[in-house]
Order: structure tokens, then sequence, then C-alpha cells
């Protein structure tokens, strides 16, 4: 939690207690459903909730911006999101049932209000969002393909709609495509652990 602080430090009470309280809900549900490994439960608020939070240091979503967490696993970004951005309004969803089933309970336990989730396919969904966010859950080019029209046309941030995707690695091949449109930016930027030194957010403009 000390990390969370670190480089959040206007968080307010309730925020800092729900932060707080991920780590025991975290490993309670990881002990019936496996939502996160083994080796990363012990390491949670570094490689599962600050890596999510990289997101709020390149935009603070304005009051009622809708954002599609597509893959969201244990609730990944959306959850530490939903957190520090309590007046947005998040939709989760991934195609395995019991790790909405762990999402919902833990949006739950939070009372996190500005959640809602869903047992889906990104392709089965119908409405449309201000941002599409996501943890690595393909390789860049299908996910867009996923996703693309699934963005509002209408931006109200300070950055354009469009996907914000965090990935690892060298995104050189993969990027290409896109390099004319797309931003590539270093976590390290924002975050001196080594875990950090090769991850990015890719921001796509839609």
């Amino acid at each position: 939690m000390e990390l969370i602080e670190k480089y959040f430090s206007n968080l307010s009470g309730s925020q800092i207690d729900q932060f707080n309280s991920l780590q025991h809900l975290y490993s309670d549900w990881n002990t019936k459903i496996n939502v996160i490994s083994r080796k990363d439960i012990d390491h949670l608020y570094e490689r599962h909730v600050l890596h999510s939070l990289a997101i709020a240091k390149i935009i603070s979503f304005k009051n009622d911006t809708s954002i599609l967490d597509v893959g969201t696993g244990g609730g990944f970004p959306g959850i530490p999101l939903a957190i520090i951005f309590p007046e947005c309004k998040f939709h989760l969803v991934d195609s395995i049932g019991k790790k909405i089933t762990v999402v919902n309970e833990v949006s739950k336990a939070l009372q996190l209000k500005n959640i809602t989730t869903k047992h889906a396919r990104v392709e089965q969904l119908t409405n449309k969002y201000d941002f599409v966010v996501s943890r690595a859950v393909t390789s860049f080019p299908e996910f867009y393909q996923w996703v693309r029209q699934k963005i509002n046309t209408t931006s109200v941030n300070e950055l354009k709609n469009g996907i914000i995707y965090l990935k690892g690695g060298d995104l050189n091949e993969e990027l290409k495509d896109f390099f004319t449109k797309v931003r590539i930016i270093r976590i390290a930027d924002f975050f001196e652990e080594e875990f950090f030194e090769t991850k990015k957010i890719v921001y796509l403009p839609i």
C-alpha cells in the first residue's frame, strides 16, 4: 500500500481503505479461484494495482467518462482505476465467468458503485465507450479489430477517445501499422521499480 501512496499522494480516506483491502480480498479469492498467479499474489500492489494505475499518469478521466475494460481477468486495470476515478463509469468484461465472479465480489466488498460487469466476449457488446483499456490480452492489431467499433466519436477529455493498452517488451513489429497515430509511453517514466522497465502504455486515438 505504501507503493500506491508513494505515487498517488492525494487519495481520500475511503480510497486508501479500498486500496488497503485489496491484498486480503485477492489473497482470499485466489485460494478459491486462481485469478492471479501464485508468484504474483505477494506482489499484488506492484504488478497489478500500480501497473493498472499507470493509466492514471497519462490521463485524469473527467467525471462521467465511460471506460470499457476488456479481458479484465480479476479486475485489472478496471478496479484500481474505478477506485481512483469514482465519478467515472467502468464496464468490466471477460469471457471466463469465474473471473467475473471474483470481480463482482471484490467490487461489492469495496462498495464500488461505478462498476458494471459482463461475462462475454467483447465482440458481443453493443454499447460504445469513451475509452477501451486492457492489459495485454492479445496482440495489439487483433485487439484493435475487436474494439475499434466500440468507441464513441465525441471526446470530452484532454486525450481524444481511443484505446489505452498496457503491454511489455519490444512493440515495434506489433505496432508497425499504427506508427503514424499511436503513442508509446514508458511506464518507467512514472514508476522507478525494476518491474516497470520494459512495460509500456500504448495509446491509440480513434
